[in-house]
């Protein structure tokens, strides 16, 4: 089964990044496919390299890259959410890329099911 994932809040401040995270890392263990997880309004925050949580708390944004890496999940950041709240190109980390609601829609279409992570 293919899963397609949109994230909506920020990585320290709500549960919704984590359980995305979680959920979409047994979904793949279970042998299911998660070919994109969308990263829109506050979720944007996900995305950035500037991230730089206390040695002793999870680390959400390498969490997501290495998911990236390890299991060609493309992570799209919406472009407009970014744009807002500045996140640019070149603070991405490894395995985001900035793009359109055409990639959300495009994997509303292509996966079997969808889900939503925050408000």
């Amino acid at each position: 089964m293919k899963i397609g994932i949109m994230v909506s809040e920020g990585p320290y401040n709500h549960q919704a990044s984590d359980t995305a995270y979680l959920f979409a890392r047994t979904a793949i263990e279970k042998g299911h496919k998660v070919p994109r997880v969308f990263f829109y309004h506050d979720g944007v925050n996900n995305s950035t390299k500037l991230t730089q949580p206390p040695t002793d708390d999870r680390n959400v944004v390498n969490r997501w890259s290495k998911l990236a890496e390890e299991h060609g999940v493309d992570l799209v950041v919406c472009i407009a959410a970014g744009m807002r709240r500045g996140i640019t190109d070149d603070i991405l980390a490894p395995g985001f890329r900035i793009s359109g609601l055409g990639q959300l829609v495009e994997a509303g279409i292509q996966c079997d099911r969808f889900l939503t992570f925050g408000d």
